[in-house]
């Protein structure tokens, strides 16, 4: 199975197993963002450096027989909503364009505490009130299929069927989902 195939509990099971390693995914990850993201504008910022530490982390805890649990290894993306220690947090807003929190939110440390791998930060509608990826600041998130349509949900979806990530945290679904998408 392909990597960019490879559901979040599949990729969980080839981590335990050892068949594929925490730096494999995130290196395949980060390059799929590096290609992607000039053209649908998914990532406010990423974090390939931190990414790639804590990836070679999780495999080293692997080698000596540690195993968080099924997130131990795993790229996630983040919405830029979740304050992150010190990463740029902007909320999708300009007024945060240069915040960088001190300390992690609840989920943050929660999902580190298990492994996970940020791979970014993911675009958003200003402070996420909205039900579009229009963001005058950072601009548009573009559907990965069909980059001149753009997503009225917002956009993480995208981060995985654009096969940015295994997985995400912070979908906010509209209360139409049926109506995804518009020319």
């Amino acid at each position: 199975m392909r990597i960019d195939e490879l559901t979040l509990s599949r990729a969980a099971e080839e981590i335990k197993s050892g068949e594929s390693s925490p730096v494999e995914l995130t290196q395949f990850f980060l390059q799929r963002i590096t290609n992607l993201n000039p053209t649908i504008n998914a990532f406010i910022t990423i974090t390939d450096e931190q990414a790639l530490k804590d990836a070679k982390e999780a495999e080293g805890l692997l080698k000596q027989g540690e195993y968080l649990g099924p997130l131990h290894g795993i790229p996630i993306a983040l919405k830029d909503l979740y304050e992150t220690a010190g990463v740029r947090t902007t909320g999708g807003s300009k007024i945060q364009a240069n915040h960088v929190p001190t300390a992690d939110a609840f989920v943050v440390r929660r999902l580190r505490e298990r492994g996970a791998v940020i791979v970014g930060k993911t675009n958003l509608h200003e402070w996420a009130v909205g039900v579009t990826n229009i963001n005058p600041h950072y601009g548009t998130t573009r559907n990965p299929w069909n980059q001149d349509r753009v997503r009225r949900l917002l956009w993480l979806r995208e981060c995985v069927s654009g096969r940015l990530a295994p997985t995400r945290v912070g979908q906010l679904e509209s209360p139409r989902p049926r109506a995804a998408s518009s020319a």
